[in-house]
């Protein structure tokens, strides 16, 4: 199966990033989306998140209606901080008999080359870069039959947004898949 690799800290998952991984299994060659939930971006060492089985939770929550989109806690188990080469070449080497897309927004796609081997993730995996604001997909010809630009609609909400707005006593209710409003509600989060 060709499989999408969406990673994230998903502190909390929102609507945009379903509509992006729809828009994967609807308009490209992708069988499913993988959620992997990342216990500890390298980029973000010092920035305070949820724990990663509550986000985990959010996430199994928000794909519950979408059988091609799938919650994963596959780095939870690697060593941390989760550095995405280790990650891709830990799953080629569990799961052969798949094709894995890693699938990144314009932004990191603009810092890639200060991410750990980026050549190597290059060589051995393709990957799909979606648009964002501010930010522009140039795809040098070298990588081109490597990296494939999305033409995916650009939803600008973000995780911090989100995580404000409920600190601030807004209803981010909109933003977020009923479910996971319903569990951060029940829970209280984000309100510290």
């Amino acid at each position: 199966m060709n499989i999408g690799i969406f990673s994230g800290t998903f502190d909390p998952i929102h609507i945009g990033h379903i509509i992006l991984a729809s828009y994967i299994i609807e308009y490209t060659d992708m069988d499913e989306v993988w959620f992997l939930v990342s216990p500890q971006n390298p980029f973000k060492i010092d920035i305070e998140m949820l724990d990663k089985q509550e986000r985990l939770e959010m996430v199994k929550l928000a794909l519950s209606a979408y059988p091609q989109l799938k919650a994963s806690s596959f780095e939870f188990d690697l060593p941390q901080p989760s550095f995405t080469v280790n990650t891709l070449d830990a799953l080629q080497k569990k799961y052969p008999e798949h094709h894995f897309t890693l699938v990144i927004g314009a932004d990191n796609w603009n810092s890639f080359e200060d991410w750990k081997n980026p050549e190597e993730i290059l060589n051995k995996y393709s990957l799909m870069v979606y648009p964002r604001l501010g930010s522009r997909i140039t795809i040098p010809s070298k990588v081109r039959n490597k990296v494939e630009a999305l033409e995916s609609p650009i939803i600008e909400i973000s995780s911090t947004f989100i995580r404000e707005g409920i600190q601030e006593g807004h209803n981010m209710r909109a933003f977020l898949p009923v479910e996971v409003y319903n569990y951060i509600t029940e829970k209280g989060l984000y309100k510290q």
